[in-house]
């Protein structure tokens, strides 16, 4: 399966993954990240240079523990310089857009997770499982 990005959605997916990894939500005071999150961060961080060819359901799975990341940490800067600064402020709006682009991939990733789970339950019977999210395989 491919997912498909426009360039605004890989510049502030990429936007919110330097922000995450430089700071974990420094200047929000947020909570450090679980480990797994910020490990499926570094890892999609280098691929955030275009479509992404994604054959199993656990791929996409570990690309969506990644996305809903960087939006948790675009909406909180988001929210923070809303407050810090004023609703219309550049750097406020451009955050803003920064978080709805990756939004939408998220919730794109959310449909994407919600199909590929339903034709692995058509073909064996049964809700995926750990094995047949990682041995299934989606073509292209």
């Amino acid at each position: 399966m491919i997912l498909h990005f426009s360039y605004e959605e890989l510049r502030a997916l990429r936007t919110g993954a330097d922000v995450f990894l430089e700071g974990e939500g420094a200047t929000t005071g947020g909570v450090l990240a679980p480990p797994e999150s910020r490990a499926r961060v570094e890892a999609l961080q280098p691929l955030l240079h275009g479509d992404l060819s994604l054959s199993t359901l656990e791929e996409l799975w570990g690309v969506q523990t990644a996305v809903t990341t960087i939006v948790e940490c675009l909406r909180t800067e988001m929210e923070s310089l809303v407050v810090a600064m004023h609703a219309a402020d550049e750097g406020a709006v451009a955050s803003y857009f920064d978080f709805a682009h990756a939004f939408i991939v998220s919730h794109r990733i959310g449909e994407l997770a919600s199909e590929m789970a339903a034709l692995i339950e058509l073909v064996t019977g049964s809700p995926p499982t750990n094995e047949s999210a990682r041995d299934f395989q989606f073509p292209d």
